[in-house]
């Protein structure tokens, strides 16, 4: 078996665990090895256990904001983490090897850092479904504190939520849902989604069918990956497979009206079958 083989037998295998043990970090570095079978994944996994043991020294103890200086002290202190203002949306960001070469990248790549080597001191850190910049919660014993790890680990209370939510996306009003918490594949969907949109916008149908692929890998019951590999599959010009893709679609999903979109592109395409 060659290594992009076993690469992808690995990251199938933790596809296929229950959320609460996945394990985020690992996932986010199979995914970016299948792009480099030559290079060693295990510099990489030793420098995640040496971000782990340089909090554990932190001793951080039960406080919320003791756990918070913690991380952003080691990840964007001590290993000099940053997001990356100046090539933002360089497909490298999203990709954890390479956020990890060159110590910056987008916020739910650096947020993966944070959750993995949080969760490893045995603390409450979760991804946060901001729209458009993703944080990290951060709990205690005395409650919670929202992180924003993009700007290195700077605590983003009310006020700056609401900023980033104008500047963003628009929205004046911080509402629920703008903070909840995210279980760990949907944080990894959003990695991969960062490079699978960017490649669809720059044309290049191939990159964004390969992104589909192991975002099926990680999560294979997520519906709408389906759906997007059909039409993507039909623009390669792969008939049968966007027909597959579209099938598997119409079984997990339960849009009623997607689902009918669905159908009646399904129709379509079999059409030219004949």
């Amino acid at each position: 078996m060659n290594a992009g083989a076993g690469t992808e037998t690995a990251l199938r295998a933790l596809g296929a665990v229950p959320d609460d043990q996945l394990d985020i970090a690992e996932a986010a570095l199979l995914m970016a090895a299948l792009d480099r079978p030559m290079v060693d994944i295990a510099p990489y996994r030793r420098h995640l256990n040496d971000i782990i043991a340089a909090i554990a020294q932190e001793q951080a103890g039960g406080e919320c904001m003791a756990r918070a200086l913690a991380l952003s002290g080691t990840i964007a202190g001590r290993f000099d983490y940053r997001g990356d203002n100046e090539t933002y949306d360089d497909p490298a960001n999203a990709d954890l090897m390479r956020v990890i070469d060159r110590r910056m990248g987008l916020p739910v790549a650096l947020g993966i850092l944070y959750i993995h080597a949080g969760r490893a001191q045995g603390w409450a850190v979760d991804g946060l479904d901001f729209p458009g910049h993703f944080l990290i919660r951060v709990g205690g014993e005395d409650g919670n504190l929202v992180l924003d790890p993009f700007h290195a680990g700077r605590i983003a209370d009310p006020p700056v939520m609401n900023d980033l939510l104008r500047r963003i996306s628009g929205e004046r009003e911080l509402r629920p849902e703008h903070v909840r918490p995210m279980p760990a594949r949907e944080v990894l969907l959003r990695l991969a989604n960062n490079i699978k949109a960017r490649a669809w916008k720059a044309g290049d149908v191939d990159r964004a069918a390969t992104m589909l692929e192991r975002m099926l890998m990680v999560a294979p019951d997520f519906a709408p990956a389906w759906r997007e590999l059909g039409l993507v599959e039909d623009k390669r010009g792969r008939i049968r497979q966007s027909i597959a893709a579209t099938e598997r679609f119409l079984i997990l999903s339960g849009d009623d009206a997607a689902v009918l979109e669905a159908q009646a592109f399904l129709r379509h395409i079999r059409l030219r079958l004949n």
